[in-house]
């Protein structure tokens, strides 16, 4: 068993080689604060090299897998100064690629909404089941924003043709599309449906040696190329500048005040 750090905002549930994490704060639709990005990290850092973790199952709580970035905790950083919307975002970034190159086997589990941040998770999964009727999104640019940290896994992920229309146009789709454009692998009908496929998945995973899947998956991604450290910086200053911006302040007070920026029609 691994040393795992106390939670507050993911729920932990470890055996047979598995490790559950439920994103968990559900009257946000699990939106990613800074501090659940902190308790994701810390826990992928335990299990780093315990091979007696298999695989690690995200999902979240309350029927949705998480919303995007919390605007609270941006709300927040604007009074912090100028560097704190870059690191915000920067530390996002670092998540992902330490998800993405986890040498475990990352499944997600995605219901309900799964938009930005859940969005760049479910990019860096090993294998993505969903509900047919999820909501996947990079709403960013509708709130005059940038999906700054996630595009170059986004693009990874589907290809630039799919991520530019996606990207651009903040367009929402279901599990059913999400599957046709290779975002996952799985698309179920019902809860039911979606638990035996995660433990059908669960049993090929664990008929795979451990530190063979390891090297295997270090080998898959460096062959795929990877989002590069410069390329992730660049995109937080850009991401700060945005949200300092007249487009990122008007969009984000919109979301707030629940009605259209200026600039929709």
């Amino acid at each position: 068993m691994s040393n795992l750090p106390d939670c507050q905002t993911l729920l932990l549930e470890q055996h047979n080689g598995v490790l559950h994490l439920t994103l968990n704060r559900p009257q946000s639709r699990n939106a990613m604060s800074l501090q659940m990005v902190a308790e994701l990290r810390a826990v992928f850092a335990a299990v780093r090299e315990d091979r007696s973790v298999r695989a690690l199952v995200i999902g979240g709580a309350g029927g949705h897998f998480c919303a995007g970035a919390d605007i609270k905790d941006m709300a927040n950083a604007r009074a912090e100064g100028s560097d704190a919307y870059r690191d915000l975002n920067r530390a996002f970034g670092a998540l992902l690629q330490e998800v993405q190159h986890a040498p475990q086997v990352v499944i997600s589990v995605l219901q309900g909404a799964v938009l930005g941040g859940g969005f760049g998770l479910a990019c860096v999964s090993d294998v993505a089941l969903t509900d047919h009727q999820a909501q996947f999104g990079l709403p960013e640019t509708s709130l005059g924003l940038l999906p700054a940290q996630i595009a170059p896994f986004v693009v990874q992920r589907i290809g630039l043709t799919q991520a530019r229309r996606l990207a651009l146009t903040a367009a929402r789709f279901d599990g059913v599309q999400a599957k046709r454009l290779g975002l996952v692998h799985f698309v179920e009908h019902d809860p039911q449906a979606l638990a035996e496929r995660l433990e059908e998945v669960l049993a090929h995973v664990l008929c795979c040696a451990p530190e063979a899947n390891a090297l295997t998956k270090k080998l898959l991604l460096a062959s795929a190329g990877e989002p590069a450290d410069a390329l992730l910086d660049q995109a937080a200053q850009w991401f700060s500048d945005a949200v300092k911006g007249d487009e990122g302040v008007e969009g984000t007070l919109a979301f707030v005040q629940k009605r259209k920026p200026g600039w929709a029609p």
